[in-house]
């Protein structure tokens, strides 16, 4: 059974492995970080449900993060490779639910970097 410092260690790992991200794509302005807090709050509840989902909130809330930039910003993260190709599309989070998250192309079916490892 995970601890509030488990949950908290967990929330605050994948909060700054996303903003990583953010950063390393140029978007981690100030309107992007407040829906990464949003999503992080939600996320937080989730955990105080149910505390041995700690080791999939990386995935779940990167999947957040991508749907609400989706609504306000659009697709994020691109596929840098396919963008270069002139086919812009948004990487996937994979496993949906699971650990160890990672970004992936889903029209080349490559892993193109862990979450919190794009750059």
């Amino acid at each position: 059974m995970a601890t509030t410092d488990d949950i908290e260690t967990a929330l605050h790992t994948a909060r700054a492995l996303i903003l990583a991200d953010l950063t390393a794509r140029d978007a981690a302005d100030a309107a992007v970080v407040s829906l990464v807090e949003k999503a992080v709050v939600h996320r937080r509840w989730w955990l105080e449900q149910w505390p041995d989902g700690a080791g999939f909130v990386l995935g779940l809330l990167a999947q957040d993060v991508q749907d609400a930039l989706l609504e306000s910003h659009g697709r994020w993260p691109l596929c840098a490779d396919c963008a270069a190709d002139g086919d812009p599309h948004a990487l996937g989070v994979e496993p949906e639910l699971g650990t160890d998250p990672h970004w992936v192309c889903g029209k080349r079916g490559a892993v193109v970097a862990p979450v919190g490892g794009l750059f």
